[in-house]
């Protein structure tokens, strides 16, 4: 009788990874929140207005890089997570023609909602499991691991002083907290990654927005599948947001969602959330078979990507563009 031989493979080893079409820039021409869209029509034309020159400027600047049939897709993301509002039915007409009528053309809606579960996948988990935090120098590692307390730092935190000491105990010297990668003088960055709402997790608006940046990348997989592929806008449009696809095609004709590059026009007061979104990106360990995808396609495409993807997010940040009304 022949013994039977078993060969043990890591099944990441043998997956298949789904590749994807790939634009070569992905516009966002905003966000849309519920004071927005109750501050009426005229708001929405306002927010357009805004954002087409930036828009058509960085067109214009990708088509001067990768040639007049640059490849480029615009999106728009709405709020249904943190403060749900309207229906598809009503607002999804509303928004493209406020944008038709200010000259731009959205190809792709997505909800927010979508970033933290979009069908049976959770993006927000699948990275936050890519999360690898970086130790600060000369410390023990004592501090509870981020999946735990739901904090994310660049660095070293100042060291905490209880608030009762023995008698006589001398008091510790205050020191400062201290970023990793210091250029001169530190920037040190908390980001709270979710907390606890009736129970369940809520995730933070800089976690959605990190794994909103990594959708429009192309680069988040689960079980080797692109996680949020586009589908055709249902037709009619149905009433709640959660029986929309988390990401809708509404050009039939448009250019691929994922992209090389992103670039994002935002109100300035997001500057914040985005300076946290890059510190969560850049502990991040993306799938380096996904990742070496991209730069392979790009390489091919003669415009080689650099393998840090800090290096494709762009932005611009204007005053009153995509909102909450003050």
């Amino acid at each position: 009788m022949t013994e039977l031989e078993v060969v043990y493979d890591e099944f990441s080893a043998t997956l298949k990874i789904e590749e994807v079409a790939l634009s070569h820039l992905s516009i966002e021409l905003g966000h849309l929140y519920m004071d927005d869209f109750k501050a009426g029509y005229g708001r929405l034309r306002e927010l357009f207005a805004r954002v087409r020159p930036w828009a058509q400027a960085a067109g214009d600047a990708c088509r001067a890089t990768w040639g007049p049939k640059a490849r480029i897709s615009t999106c728009f993301l709405v709020d249904d997570y943190f403060s749900p509002f309207g229906s598809p039915a009503e607002i999804v007409p509303m928004l493209q023609r406020a944008a038709h009528e200010s000259g731009l053309t959205i190809d792709y809606l997505a909800r927010e909602s979508a970033c933290a579960r979009a069908g049976a996948v959770e993006p927000a988990r699948l990275v936050e499991d890519r999360l690898v935090s970086e130790p600060p120098r000369q410390t023990t590692g004592a501090r509870p691991p981020v999946t735990e307390t739901g904090w994310l730092s660049n660095g070293q935190r100042s060291p905490h002083v209880g608030a009762s000491l023995e008698a006589m105990e001398t008091v510790p010297e205050w020191q400062p907290p201290r970023q990793n990668a210091v250029n001169n003088h530190s920037i040190f960055m908390d980001v709270e990654l979710w907390d606890v709402q009736r129970g369940e997790r809520r995730w933070s608006c800089p976690m959605l927005a990190a794994v909103w940046q990594l959708l429009r990348l192309g680069l988040l997989r689960h079980e080797g599948q692109a996680v949020a592929t586009p589908q055709d806008r249902p037709d009619p449009l149905p009433a709640a947001w959660s029986e929309l696809p988390p990401v809708s095609r509404l050009e039939p004709r448009a250019r691929p969602f994922f992209a090389y590059r992103t670039f994002s026009v935002l109100d300035t007061r997001f500057l914040p959330v985005e300076h946290a979104v890059r510190t969560i990106l850049d502990q991040v360990s993306v799938d380096p078979v996904v990742n070496g995808q991209v730069l392979a396609r790009a390489a091919a495409e003669h415009r080689p990507l650099s393998a840090d993807i800090l290096t494709r997010l762009n932005y611009v940040f204007v005053e009153g563009a995509a909102a909450p009304l003050r």
